[in-house]
Formats: C-alpha cells, sequence, structure tokens
C-alpha cells in the first residue's frame, strides 16, 4: 500500500464549503476521509455538528451523496445504504457513518453494535471532540475525567467530569470486528492510510478520531494540530489498530510528554489542580502499562 502524504493525496475536494467553526479537528478528519474514499461514497450523519454545518439550505458541503439519519440510527442507516447499493447492484461503493463521539458511544452505540454483528459492509468514523458540542457543550460517554462542560461543572464539589473516556475502541474491538482502528488529526498521515486500509475491508470496520473542538475545549483555532498532537504524546490518547483478532500499538512512546501542558492550554481544563492532573497521569499510566503488555509483540 502505497503511503498517503500531502504530496500525492488528491486535489479534489469532496467535502468543502461547509459552517463549521475555525479550526474544527472533526470538518478537517471528514474532508480527509472523503478524499480517500472518493467520489462513489455515501455519506450517513446524525444530528450534530457535520450535519448541522453541512446541510444548509440551499448550499451542500458534501458532493456526493450524503444523509441525515436519526440520532441513534447511524449505524443502521449506514448499514441500510449499503444492503440498497447491494440490491440494485451498485458496485465500487462505500458506505460510510460520520458520527460523534455522543452519538456513537452513547446514543448511536445500539446501531453501531448491530451492524458490526452482521458484519454490514460500511465504514464508521467516530469523530471525537469529548463532549456533545453541537447542542451545547454537555458531557457525553467520551468526555474526559476533569472536563468542565455544562453538565459537569466544575466548583468547590465536583472537579468537573467524574468519569474516565468509556473504552470505544476495545467495546468496538470485543465484537471480533473486521478492522478498528485509533487516530487523531495531530497524525494525519496515520490516519489517511488508516481510511485507506479501512476501504478493502470484507465487512465493518471503525475509526475513532481524536478531532479537537476549539469551542467547546476553550482553545484558539490555530492550535488544532497542534494540540492533537500532543494529546498523543503525553499518552492521554493512542494510535492503534485491532484486525484478525490481534491489538497493534502504531505508536510507543518512549517518554510522554506533561500532562499539566497539555490540560493547561485548556479552557475546559484551567479549574484542574494538581490532584486532579495526578488522577489523569495515574489512569494513563494504567492503561499504557496494560497496552505495552498485551499490545506490543
Amino acid at each position: 500500500m502505497e503511503r498517503i502524504t500531502a504530496r500525492n493525496l488528491t486535489n479534489e475536494e469532496l467535502f468543502y464549503g461547509h459552517k463549521a467553526c475555525g479550526g474544527c479537528g472533526e470538518s478537517l478528519a471528514v474532508r480527509l476521509a472523503m478524499k480517500i474514499l472518493g467520489e462513489r461514497t455515501f455519506a450517513s450523519l446524525p444530528a450534530g455538528c457535520m450535519s448541522a454545518v453541512s446541510f444548509i439550505y440551499p448550499n451542500m458541503a458534501f458532493r456526493t451523496n450524503a444523509i441525515i439519519t436519526p440520532f441513534a440510527s447511524t449505524g443502521a442507516v449506514a448499514a441500510g445504504v449499503a444492503a440498497g447499493l447491494q440490491a440494485l447492484g451498485i458496485k465500487d461503493t462505500h458506505s460510510v457513518g460520520f458520527a460523534g463521539d455522543g452519538g456513537t458511544a452513547d446514543i448511536g452505540l445500539q446501531a453501531l453494535s448491530g451492524a458490526i454483528d452482521r458484519g454490514d459492509q460500511i465504514i464508521y468514523f467516530c469523530n471525537d471532540n469529548e463532549a456533545y458540542m453541537n447542542t451545547g457543550i454537555q458531557k457525553s460517554g467520551l468526555t474526559p475525567f476533569g472536563t468542565k462542560t455544562t453538565t459537569s461543572p466544575a466548583g468547590a464539589n465536583l472537579p468537573g467530569s467524574t468519569t474516565m473516556k468509556k473504552n470505544m475502541f476495545e467495546i468496538v474491538a470485543a465484537h471480533d470486528i473486521a478492522y478498528a482502528a485509533t487516530a487523531s488529526v495531530g497524525y494525519l498521515e496515520d490516519y489517511m492510510m488508516k481510511v485507506e486500509k479501512a476501504k478493502s475491508v470484507k465487512g465493518t470496520s471503525y475509526i475513532h478520531v481524536l478531532a479537537p473542538c476549539p469551542t467547546g475545549w476553550g482553545t484558539p483555532s490555530e492550535i488544532t494540530i497542534s494540540l492533537a498532537k500532543e494529546a498523543v504524546d503525553c499518552g492521554l490518547w493512542y494510535l492503534a489498530e485491532y484486525e484478525d483478532g490481534e491489538f497493534k500499538l502504531n505508536k510507543n512512546p518512549k517518554e510522554f510528554t506533561p500532562v499539566e501542558s497539555y490540560v493547561k492550554k485548556q479552557g475546559r481544563f484551567k479549574h484542574l489542580k494538581e490532584a486532579e492532573i495526578k488522577v489523569l497521569e495515574a489512569a494513563r499510566d494504567k492503561k499504557w502499562e496494560k497496552m505495552r503488555r498485551n499490545w506490543v509483540k
């Protein structure tokens, strides 16, 4: 497989003219995925940021076929599209779902689980900006510990969110899915190669990409990429794959950059005290000890 870089990536745009916020990591993830997947792609998007900014009459940001799904039904609609294409004998296409963290880990989990269980021929993207951003920055199952949101306020008695991120990658892998991967818009070549790999998978594939939201994270729009890279470098996010029943780490840092440096750049974490940062570090170290023990050959 030829390595995809900025030098050989197509200039053709299949997702453009959207109304997303400046520096939106999610819109970048969708734009690049569509470049890799090509014009014979049918996209299904639930209620969320990408459907809100892409389907504004009389304009549409997708140059291909795309549909807004019920919030809980991304996996089911994408599977239905794939079945319809097969029934009509339309070949060489991709049916993809682009959902957010809440639309994947919470309200959309049952539809995704069913699609994986059936082995439906779809590619499912979880664009993870770590909260329900489109509806006002509410906590989701993928919101990290200590995050201040409108439903996990930070104050004298609470540090913000009191739970850790739901382990969606391993939940999906537990279905023995054909292919699953984590990615970050901070490591774009890694992300694009995983999308390219998902194109050729027989059955369901899943890509979980970390995509910072300047509005919800309280960050300048120009640091989206560097922040997404730092999330990986400090160990609070990781790059991995699952295929043929095996996990594999794609990046295994010898040393982590400081967690404090990462969180203090973000308004949603400004309130965190040293003790709470240590909670994040302890959870990171426990997770990485397990991954290095079981996923590194």
